[in-house]
């Protein structure tokens, strides 16, 4: 990377590590990568200090969200009123612990600590008073923002409120419209990640500005560019800098493995068994798929089908792709592969979609003496195909391919991994 000195604000592209200057932007501007494409920064319409609001607004919805009932069944004078605690609590009382503790975690926990964080720096910065542990509260951040899946917990409540209105009487409770609310304000909330918060806190004058301090080494936590220091460590958040790149291709390739093994029994034993008065039957992600067709939900059932089957299956191919094809072919090509690094990347929460509606249809059909529903074997090792994949893809850096055309522009020839 070329030396710069005064030469501030700078940011480095994540997918291709390019050097930019970060001009201010007009409002609902956005800018890109000038080599691989991959947004780096936008400006939206609203201010700091509304932002603020907005993050308490999100914290709010998320606790009357929670807090109140989602919907309330009744069949035959039997009623169930479901929360998604209450769901939580029903898959744990029937020894389902890894399903409960992962759903609890990317559908509760981590969205709560997501929108706690932002708000607690976004609300420093806007007082003009940072936190001496800045570093690591965006840190956390960084790590926690992909497994936050509350829009797709919110998506997984329509699919089995659609799967169970033909077997009770169903009316919406608050709960529901606080979680389609959370969905959206969540999303825009999402914004404001870890480099979004480092940039505003340099153009409010409250940490150095990356590039001011010349150019040589790029801090992998913060995006401080600066030059390379001796002690290995950011000067500006103090993480350690490691090594120039992570996830080397047989970390990666282990991940893939992990994943294809964990697929098959995810796709060939049940995924639920439904018990009722006629009898008990079981069900894997193809056959909820068809069922949804069925009965007249065929929007939902390609919805069901692309994040369970469709994207799974896209993730392994693209990041094994991605993984052979290491030959430097030209920018244009480069370019192709970072944008379906990307696609990987966006979608891969949105595979956890079936888990979801599983652990919330067993407690909606909770009916003693009239209907159950268990969760089956293959929903836990959904889960960790969901885990593995995305764990792959975080592994996985797309920066090796950009060294490698540099490196056969100067030399004639690629590098090898």
């Amino acid at each position: 990377m070329a030396a710069a000195r005064d030469l501030g604000p700078l940011i480095a592209c994540p997918h291709c590590d390019t050097l930019h200057r970060r001009p201010a932007l007009d409002v609902r501007g956005q800018a890109a990568c000038r080599h691989c494409g991959t947004v780096l920064y936008r400006r939206g319409m609203l201010s700091l200090n509304q932002w603020v609001a907005l993050a308490w607004a999100t914290l709010l919805v998320f606790a009357l969200a929670q807090g109140f009932p989602l919907a309330h069944l009744s069949v035959q004078g039997l009623d169930v009123t479901l929360t998604f605690w209450g769901a939580l609590r029903l898959c744990w009382d029937r020894g389902y612990y890894g399903v409960s503790i992962m759903t609890g975690l990317v559908g509760f926990w981590i969205p709560l600590l997501q929108i706690a964080l932002t708000l607690w720096v976004m609300q420093a910065i806007a007082a003009r008073r940072l936190p001496p542990d800045l570093g690591r509260v965006l840190r956390w951040l960084a790590h926690l923002a992909p497994w936050s899946m509350a829009p797709v917990l919110v998506l997984g409540l329509l699919v089995a409120i659609v799967k169970v209105s033909g077997m009770a009487s169903l009316q919406v409770e608050p709960g529901l419209l606080g979680f389609f609310a959370l969905s959206f304000l969540l999303s825009g909330l999402s914004r404001w990640d870890a480099p979004a918060l480092w940039q505003a806190a340099e153009d409010a004058g409250m940490v150095p500005v990356s590039g001011s301090r010349g150019a040589g080494a790029v801090c992998e936590s913060c995006g401080y560019v600066h030059a390379a220091q001796g002690d290995g460590r950011c000067p500006r958040c103090r993480a350690a800098m490691g090594p120039k790149r992570h996830g080397t291709a047989p970390e990666v390739w282990a991940l893939l493995l992990a994943a294809v093994i964990f697929y098959i029994p995810a796709n060939t034993l049940p995924i639920m068994r439904v018990q009722t008065l006629f009898g008990s039957s079981n069900h894997t992600i193809l056959g909820g798929v068809v069922e949804l067709w069925r009965m007249g939900s065929w929007d939902l059932a390609v919805i069901v089908f692309v994040a369970s089957v469709l994207v799974p299956v896209t993730k392994l191919l693209a990041l094994s792709f991605l993984l052979l094809r290491t030959q430097p072919l030209g920018e244009r090509i480069e370019r192709q592969r970072t944008r379906l690094y990307s696609v990987v990347e966006f979608v891969g929460q949105w595979s956890m979609l079936d888990v979801f509606v599983v652990v919330l249809m067993a407690a909606m059909a909770n009916f003693p003496g009239l209907s159950r529903i268990d969760v089956g074997p293959a929903a836990l090792n959904f889960g960790a195909v969901v885990v593995l994949t995305m764990w792959a893809a975080m592994r996985y850096d797309p920066r090796r391919g950009w060294d490698r055309l540099r490196a056969a522009d100067f030399t004639g020839k690629a590098d090898d991994d």
